[in-house]
This record gives structure tokens, C-alpha cells and sequence, in this order.
């Protein structure tokens, strides 16, 4: 889970995203889910506070 704040646009379950400032690199990988306060949501909009269910990504 990758935790805050969208900067801008949408981010809905299945998109493919873009992971900027992990080890001087950028990660690809899918979004498969979006929480905000405990609550499943199908997207998140800009200015959310949100944490992202990343597919792709290791620890």
C-alpha cells in the first residue's frame, strides 16, 4: 500500500501508474484498489488523501 496525497487527474482500480522518486527510478505498476478512511473506493481525485493497492511493486 503506497499512502497520500494525488497531486492531480484520477486514479481509478486498473489504471497503470507511475511511481516517481523510488531509488532514482521510475516504477511502473497497477492500481487494484483505493482506500480513503477505511473505505474502498472504485477511484480517488485530485487533492485526496488516499492509500493505493499497487500491483508490480516490491518492498
Amino acid at each position: 500500500v503506497a499512502s497520500g496525497r494525488i497531486d492531480r487527474g484520477i486514479v481509478r482500480v486498473n489504471d497503470e501508474v507511475e511511481i516517481v522518486g523510488i531509488k532514482g527510478d521510475i516504477q511502473k505498476a497497477v492500481v487494484t484498489g483505493v482506500e480513503m478512511f477505511r473505505k474502498q473506493l472504485d477511484e480517488g481525485l485530485a487533492g485526496d488523501n488516499v492509500g493505493v493497492l499497487l500491483r508490480g511493486v516490491q518492498r
